[in-house]
């Protein structure tokens, strides 16, 4: 019998790590079922969803806001300045009082022990709407997108600039659990967490795809299917000079896409930073498929909105 989404009921949505293969895909063919339209009913009607925000946001705070209201449900914009927990009262109280109130907690946060901490006491799933570790519902995005466009089949994926990135994070998790190629080419003291490493090879045992880490972005980019960046100046670094210094030969331009398969596509989470982690020509460029991977976070989201409430 096939997995669906109705094994997921209640889980947290912290970080992919958390996730079987088969859970992973589960929400890969329900979030193709919302982008068909072929989800006829209003699952969330009368459940809530609260959406806590310490960091600015486009992509993740409509997508997931129309999401919910596409369901049926409501969707609850708390900006932290707005709650309690900005006069000192705690997550926990926070977790425990909200989960009277709602169906779900969203929140996009600084550091990544809040999404743990709300988790450990809310009695309602948690979802992890971006941290400075992962950002899962980015990456599930990112997989769907690249399954469109090529299919369930073995690709290479390279993931090319900062490989300490809550992006490139998630994204490894989710290309393994796929038993993709992934490669990351990145310098040396931006390369990722050991521990994340460690686990991603876990689950590599059991999919078949590879883990490979490079410093030449040049080698990391020869034939691949897939070169995904990220800005190399996210909200909170502090290393900002060392940075212009190293990423410069990151950047994507045409050029290493003439390394790349004549196929290959391009992806950014976005907001990018044109002429510094890629150029104009190559955004916005045959090869970009940024917006629809843009698209796609609404369809996502409505899949994992669905999967962990109902």
């Amino acid at each position: 019998m096939a997995y669906t989404i109705r094994n997921l009921k209640g889980k947290d949505y912290i970080t992919l790590l958390d996730f079987t293969p088969l859970e992973f895909r589960a929400l890969l063919n329900r979030s193709r079922d919302h982008k068909w339209g072929l989800v006829k009913t209003y699952p969330l009607k009368g459940k809530y969803v609260a959406g806590i925000f310490e960091k600015p946001s486009t992509r993740t705070r409509v997508s997931m806001s129309v999401a919910t209201h596409d369901l049926g449900g409501t969707f609850l914009e708390l900006p932290t300045s707005s709650l309690q927990v900005s006069r000192g009262e705690t997550l926990r109280d926070t977790a425990m009082v909200l989960s009277r109130f709602v169906n779900a907690i969203a929140a996009r946060v600084k550091s990544h022990s809040t999404l743990e901490e709300l988790a450990r006491w809310a009695s309602v799933p948690v979802i992890n709407m971006l941290s400075d570790e992962y950002h899962p519902l980015q990456a599930l995005a990112d997989v769907f997108t690249v399954v469109e466009f090529f299919g369930d089949r073995k690709l290479k994926v390279v993931f090319l600039g900062d490989g300490t990135a809550n992006t490139n994070h998630s994204l490894m998790i989710a290309s393994a659990l796929m038993g993709y190629d992934y490669v990351v080419g990145a310098p040396q003291d931006y390369w990722p967490k050991k521990e994340v490493i460690s686990k991603v090879e876990s689950i590599l045992s059991e999919t078949g795809g590879t883990l490979t880490i490079v410093e030449d972005p040049k080698e990391a980019v020869k034939d691949a299917d897939v070169i995904y960046t990220d800005t190399w100046f996210s909200m909170g670094v502090e290393d900002l000079e060392k940075r212009k210094e190293v990423f410069p030969p990151y950047q994507v331009n045409r050029d290493l896409l003439a390394m790349a398969k004549p196929h290959v596509k391009v992806m950014h989470c976005q907001p990018w930073f044109i002429g510094q982690e890629i150029t104009e020509d190559v955004a916005y460029g045959t090869h970009s498929i940024a917006f629809e991977q843009a698209e796609n976070r609404l369809h996502t989201a409505k899949a994992v909105l669905e999967a962990l409430i109902i």
